[in-house]
């Protein structure tokens, strides 16, 4: 039976009986290629359909979908891979206990099974696995690890996954390998593709090294901006890379986007043109050329410092002419959360995917970067003052309010899709009580805590399924997880409701300390169910 569900006021998630249907319902979406859609994700029982509400609206969208006939065949072949598997991992004992068997028993029968690529996600190279042994059914982690190195080879549910990079996760580690899943050097980059047959070899138990750090991109040219002090997380950012769900890349991008169109009309740039993103404050930059910058967001009390000591104050939003080896000093934020500086001319960087966004998660970013934090002594080049298309703006846009640590903010919300996997009181709590921002939050997503969990309905775990920025998922301790840009593509902890487009620029300047309080808005979301 199939059902339409709201995920946000931007998608919906279509849930089948299973897999199978999942997959075959993925492929008559894609050769239907409804109004309206702009990216489509499948999961282990659902796709998540993107839109824009713009061009469809979501109750005749529903109603498309639900009549929608699967396609029969949507399987392929994609090939063959051997992973060398050093077995071991920090949860091996504990999956041998839940699947009633010893070490060796667990690593002989996921060593002697044949899994298939089923669908990809949760970060680029990352491939949900199913295998032919019915052994292996192994929940999550009750509460997830806020890194897991990368190679990890692990279990949740019925499917198995390597890590294609350190990032937070919820699965059971078996052990480490040193393939490299995800290689944007590499022609298609990800070692899996659905449909791909993997089988897992015996390597022994030593542990694995973690590849060592780049040294930072330096770059020579007339124009370019030196990083002098990184402060507590400076990344280049733009407006994402949406459409690449094929891939199992996230859109990522600039946390409020606001602040990047301001900063950007104010120097004469293209809204979406790529900038520099600083969280918490504390940066210093240095110009090397002369040119234009502009600061928006949180205030940092922002100063250009010349090379003679005479410090000028930089006002949001405004122009400010930079001259060669002038620093840009940032303070700490005194509200809100995250800095943008918009350079004239724009970064001079090869993209990655279409777009020069710093993916944290997905370790996906412009060129030498990576999508890691910038630090000391990196130099970015800038195309230079004369490649910007506009003339500058000194008339600033209005600052929008934004919260300092000890503040309360609303947030709209829709509720769905998995709100009913949680009990009424559950729910009341949702609305009733405020969340403070904790400290552990970071690009991935704001996590929260409330002095009363979260009361779950359905015990249990969901199989993973597709996420958007601004949905508020729920691991088993209660304690939400709301996502911001560089969240995963799926995940399978279930998603009470979503906050709304509109509101997800307040959402990224959510610094710790805030409190949050949730408000349900009308989705005018259409949901129904049909028969296969």
């Amino acid at each position: 039976m199939r059902r339409v569900l709201t995920a946000s006021d931007t998608a919906l998630l279509v849930e089948e009986d299973d897999l199978d249907a999942a997959m075959r319902l993925h492929a008559a979406l894609a050769a239907a290629a409804l109004p309206g859609v702009t990216e489509l994700i499948p999961a282990a029982r659902t796709v998540l359909v993107r839109f824009d509400p713009t061009a469809s609206g979501a109750a005749e969208l529903a109603g498309r979908i639900a009549r929608l006939v699967p396609i029969a065949d949507a399987g392929g072949d994609a090939g063959s891979v051997v992973i060398p598997v050093h077995y071991g991992g920090e949860d091996l004992a504990e999956v041998a206990r839940i699947l009633e068997l010893s070490e060796d028993e667990v690593v002989a029968r996921h060593s002697g099974a044949t899994w298939r690529v089923a669908f990809t996600g949760f970060a680029p190279g990352f491939g949900y696995l199913v295998g032919d042994d019915p052994v292996f059914d192994v929940p999550r982690r009750p509460t997830a690890r806020t890194r897991i190195p990368a190679g990890s080879v692990a279990l949740a549910g019925t499917f198995s996954g390597v890590y294609p990079r350190e990032s937070p996760g919820g699965w059971q580690l078996i052990g480490r390998t040193d393939a490299v899943m995800w290689d944007l050097r590499r022609d298609p980059p990800a070692l899996f593709a659905p449909g791909t047959v993997v089988r897992f070899e015996r390597a022994g138990r030593e542990s694995v090294s973690a590849a060592p750090r780049p040294a930072p991109a330096v770059h020579e040219g007339p124009f370019a901006v030196e990083v002098v002090r990184p402060g507590l997380q400076l990344v280049v950012e733009d407006l994402g890379r949406p459409g690449n769900a094929a891939l199992g890349v996230s859109a990522s991008g600039v946390a409020d986007r606001r602040a990047l169109r301001r900063a950007n009309r104010a120097v004469g740039n293209r809204p979406g043109e790529a900038a520099l993103e600083l969280a918490g404050g504390g940066a210093v930059l240095r110009s090397r050329g002369a040119g234009v910058i502009a600061v928006a967001g949180a205030a940092m009390d922002p100063v250009l410092v010349r090379p003679d000591g005479v410090e000028l104050p930089v006002t949001d939003g405004v122009p400010a002419a930079i001259e060669d080896g002038d620093e840009l000093r940032l303070g700490a934020a005194r509200d809100g959360l995250r800095a943008v500086v918009a350079v004239r001319g724009g970064l001079d960087l090869e993209p990655a995917l279409g777009s020069l966004a710093s993916d944290t998660l997905a370790g996906l970013g412009a060129g030498e970067l990576g999508g890691s934090p910038l630090a000391a002594g990196t130099v970015i080049p800038v195309n230079g003052p004369a490649a910007a298309p506009y003339a500058v703006e000194p008339v600033p846009a209005p600052r929008p309010p934004l919260p300092a640590a000890g503040d309360a903010v609303e947030l709209r919300i829709v509720r769905g899709p998995r709100d009913d996997w949680f009990t009424d009181a559950g729910l009341r709590t949702l609305f009733a009580q405020e969340w403070l921002v904790t400290p552990r939050s970071d690009r991935v997503g704001v996590r929260l805590e409330g002095a009363t969990p979260l009361e779950r309905a359905i015990p249990g775990e969901l199989p993973s399924e597709g996420a958007v920025t601004g949905a508020i998922q729920v691991p088993p301790d209660g304690q939400p997880v709301l996502f911001l840009p560089d969240h995963p593509l799926t995940g399978g902890y279930p998603i009470i409701g979503a906050v709304i487009d509109a509101d997800l620029d307040l959402a990224g300047q959510l610094p710790p300390g805030a409190r949050i309080r949730f408000r349900l808005v009308s989705d005018d979301v259409a949901t129904g169910e049909t028969g296969d």
